[in-house]
């Protein structure tokens, strides 16, 4: 896909890996809309660049409204990239229901709600891509990310499965998987996060990545390698390999 003159509607885009895959896309040539709950946060993201349309994922109206707007104004989109996410690291031996339910929102019904908004339409058209950024902690349990690792796996999945039912209408579905990125999210952290990357850099892999026309767009491409390889070490020893590492 040639980034340059199209539409592209960026959801979750008032910080983090959103905001700068915003940038790359307005850098690229794209007509971009950013959406996030946080109108003034995308305003200083936008820089007048933008079409601004604040929503919150959770809301199933507010994104459609959003939707409507961006067609309104911008055109029927290209390129949608759902980036909206939750992360609170669960305290070992503890559950925290109100925290679970929090990820499911925002991370799994959040990205539907952007599903629902755009795929009628792309479909109809015969046309667009929907990528939807997922994480490498989808791939194998960690502790701690009962929640968001669950909501991740869950994302990986159902953006594969819905590539293989959208493959003959002429919408593709693009995955992508980050390692740690720094972030809002990722600062509060407290335990180590190997091969760390600035979120330029990750916008940069994945708008290279969609201009290929990718399935798939996991980075950076040591932490990609360690994490696939990690789904075929046996449970029993994955579990006494993060044992020995907390």
């Amino acid at each position: 896909m040639d980034l340059g003159g199209r539409v592209a509607w960026v959801v979750g885009a008032s910080s983090g890996i959103g905001a700068a895959v915003a940038r790359e896309l307005a850098a690229r040539g794209a007509r971009v809309a950013v959406s996030a709950r946080r109108a003034d946060r995308l305003a200083s993201v936008a820089e007048g660049r933008m079409l601004v349309a604040p929503a919150d994922v959770t809301d199933r109206a507010q994104v459609h409204a959003a939707a409507a707007r961006v067609e309104a104004e911008l055109g029927p989109p290209d390129l949608v990239l759902l980036c909206a996410g939750h992360w609170q690291q669960m305290p070992a031996g503890t559950w925290d229901a109100d925290s679970f339910e929090r990820h499911l929102q925002v991370n799994l019904v959040g990205m539907s709600n952007g599903i629902d908004a755009v795929l009628p339409g792309m479909v109809a058209r015969g046309r667009g891509v929907i990528a939807g950024v997922a994480s490498v902690a989808g791939y194998r349990g960690l502790p701690g990310a009962e929640a968001y690792g669950a909501t991740k796996a869950a994302q990986i999945n159902l953006l594969e499965s819905l590539r293989l039912s959208v493959r003959r209408s002429g919408v593709h579905v693009t995955t992508i998987c980050p390692g740690f990125v720094r972030t809002e999210m990722t600062e509060v952290n407290e335990f180590p996060m190997p091969f760390l990357v600035e979120p330029d850099e990750a916008a940069r892999a994945i708008c290279d990545g969609l201009e290929r026309d990718r399935n798939e767009i996991v980075f950076p491409t040591r932490m990609a390698v360690l994490m696939k390889l990690a789904r075929f070490v046996p449970a029993g020893a994955w579990a006494r390999v993060l044992a020995s590492r907390r």
